[in-house]
């Protein structure tokens, strides 16, 4: 019983074998299909739908959305928000909490898209992009909100 199951998985593994080969084969002697793509030149087509990190879009006059609401930290599973808001004081006298700085760690980003349906105020977004590679690993902490820039008017 024994030699004939080993007899067994060594025709199975051979004919798996020799079907990978077969359709190796067949690539390497028709060279005018072309399956490989040169990927610096060719870009990869992605989906719409491809998450590749958290962005806060900023409108022509450097506005955001950004609430500091902290909804987006607290959805984050592994803690690459981080959001430090400041009080600032509105036209009324009245103080208010703002964003001071929007720190993201693409190294601890699994790109799950949590943030993004936290965000009560649509402040976040995932982009495209996918070409992360750097050699210092500090360059993958980003600050999302540009200097200077403050809330839109109407976002609450």
């Amino acid at each position: 019983m024994f030699l004939k199951e080993y007899f067994k998985t060594v025709y199975q593994t051979i004919s798996s074998l020799l079907t990978g080969m077969r359709l190796t084969g067949y690539y390497f002697t028709h060279t005018k299909e072309i399956i490989t793509q040169q990927y610096p030149e060719t870009k990869p087509a992605l989906a719409e739908r491809f998450r590749g990190e958290v962005i806060m879009p900023h409108n022509e006059t450097n506005e955001h959305r950004c609430t500091g609401c902290t909804a987006c930290e607290l959805a984050c599973p592994n803690g690459t928000i981080k959001i430090v808001t400041k009080n600032e004081i509105n036209a009324e006298g009245k103080k208010k909490k703002a964003i001071d700085t929007f720190v993201y760690r693409l190294e601890l980003c699994t790109m799950c898209n949590l943030c993004v349906q936290a965000c009560p105020s649509d402040a976040i977004i995932m982009s495209n992009a996918f070409e992360h590679s750097v050699y210092d690993r500090r360059l993958l902490t980003k600050v999302l909100n540009k200097p200077g820039s403050k809330i839109m008017e109407g976002v609450e």
